[in-house]
């Protein structure tokens, strides 16, 4: 039975289960970001400058839609959560089923919708004609292969509203070393370029969907399933709808100010080094925020069990211990890259401008690591209540109405020009910070916004 795969997160001491359920959210995330990386260092290694941009360009659109699929899978990880919580093992079926038959129809609509916007997304991006063919064809096959990344997102989403993550973090190793090998054999040996390492992406995917469903079908997950439970249950897809919309509509607000900075900076004297500073900072953010982003993961699926149980001071307990923790962390984090900045920057090029220009940047948005803990475990509340709208208004706050006009103004009225944006991205979060500490202070949350 499921019963196995289930825990019960309105028991026991919190700071011990949120460790516990975060701590394999944030390897798996690490992964995820290694085998990425990985793929880049590869192609660059045996094809050179076309293949780099090739997997740039491709990774980035198969990032927007990755993002916007991630929405639907938090909605139905909160779905999941609070039906546990409040033992209605029923209903929670009934949205595991309706969720995993809503990916797949899904990933066979963005499949065939990318596939016929190959030319025209490429052209858009302005993909250089040397590199065109490179990222025509990892395009092509990353965009062939997403039924596969919309599998393993949903096998995750099901198993974390259940409150086990340990598993999706066993099926994201398979995936790495897997990828990981497959880019050596066929980018390498093979010589097949960015085309290899989209097979190999696809293929580790395949290959962790397929291992995990093997698994969970030996395990008895599925016992008590019927095939009814698969249909799609239309009050379950409205449910789904209203709690992941808006989360895929903040990764795309998130994408979209992240890109008018990069636009404000290729306008700047200095463009081609601050650029390199930008790309270097954004790597070393994409780490540095992850473990307040697990930890956000791990206080909304406990907060959503413990909301649907009736619980809020529990629920408030989680919130106030998740950013306890994370905290701790993130003050160890900005501490390094206030310290060692230019051995950081070191890591990525050895430029001597781009390393003295870095570093002053690097220190300037370090400073967002000190208030991150705070708005994502608040955020990861209000997603565990049910309340994602507030997270996206959050979102776009902090993004569009407060980083980007907050950078240029920075940029054209004052004389620190390109740190500036490094300022601008620092601070960006105050405004989330105060939003989010009315929201936890107005209680709102306390009351389940979908209705059991």
């Amino acid at each position: 039975m499921a019963d196995k795969f289930r825990q019960d997160l309105t028991q026991g001491s919190v700071g011990k289960q949120l460790i516990k359920f975060s701590v394999p959210f944030l390897l798996s995330n690490l992964l995820q970001a290694f085998y990425s990386v990985a793929d880049m260092i590869i192609v660059g290694r045996f094809c050179g400058t076309h293949g780099i941009t090739g997997v740039n360009i491709g990774s980035q659109i198969n990032i927007l839609v990755t993002g916007a699929a991630f929405g639907l899978a938090v909605g139905g990880t909160v779905l999941i959560a609070q039906y546990g919580g409040a033992k209605k093992f029923d209903e929670q079926r009934k949205t595991v089923g309706t969720l995993v038959s809503l990916y797949m129809l899904l990933s066979i609509i963005c499949t065939a919708v990318m596939l016929f916007a190959q030319n025209f997304l490429l052209d858009i991006l302005r993909t250089p004609q040397v590199a065109y063919i490179e990222t025509a064809n990892y395009y092509k096959i990353c965009m062939s292969g997403l039924v596969f990344m919309f599998a393993y997102n949903v096998i995750s989403a099901v198993l974390r509203g259940m409150g086990d993550s340990k598993r999706p973090l066993y099926f994201v190793i398979i995936a790495t070393f897997a990828n990981i090998i497959g880019d050596i054999i066929l980018v390498g040996p093979l010589k097949m370029g960015a085309a290899g390492a989209a097979y190999a992406t696809v293929a580790a995917q395949a290959l962790s969907v397929l291992l995990s469903l093997i698994y969970l079908a030996k395990n008895s997950f599925f016992s008590g399933y019927s095939i009814n439970d698969f249909k799609i249950d239309k009050d379950k897809t409205k449910m789904l709808l209203k709690l992941g919309l808006p989360s895929s509509v903040q990764q795309l607000v998130i994408s979209f100010s992240f890109l008018s900075l990069t636009a404000l900076v290729n306008s700047l004297p200095n463009a081609d080094i601050a650029s390199a500073c930008q790309g270097i900072g954004g790597k070393v953010n994409s780490f540095a925020v992850l473990p307040a982003l697990a930890m956000s993961s791990a206080v909304s699926s406990m907060a959503g069990q413990n909301i649907g149980a009736g619980n809020t001071e529990r629920a408030k307990k989680t919130t106030l211990t998740g950013i306890g923790i994370s905290f701790a962390i993130s003050l160890v984090v900005f501490a390094i890259v206030e310290i060692f900045p230019q051995p950081i920057i070191s890591l990525f090029d050895t430029n001597p401008e781009v390393i003295r220009i870095g570093t002053e940047y690097m220190r300037y948005i370090a400073l967002d690591y000190l208030f991150v803990p705070f708005v994502f475990c608040i955020n990861g509340l209000a997603i565990g209540a049910g309340y994602s709208n507030f997270a996206l208004f959050n979102a776009f706050f902090s993004s569009i109405l407060f980083r980007v006009p907050l950078a240029y103004l920075i940029v054209k009225f004052t004389s620190l020009g390109f740190n500036g944006i490094g300022l601008a991205m620092g601070l960006a979060s105050v405004s989330s910070l105060i939003i989010g500490f009315i929201y936890f202070a107005r209680g709102s949350w306390k009351k389940p916004k979908i209705k059991l």
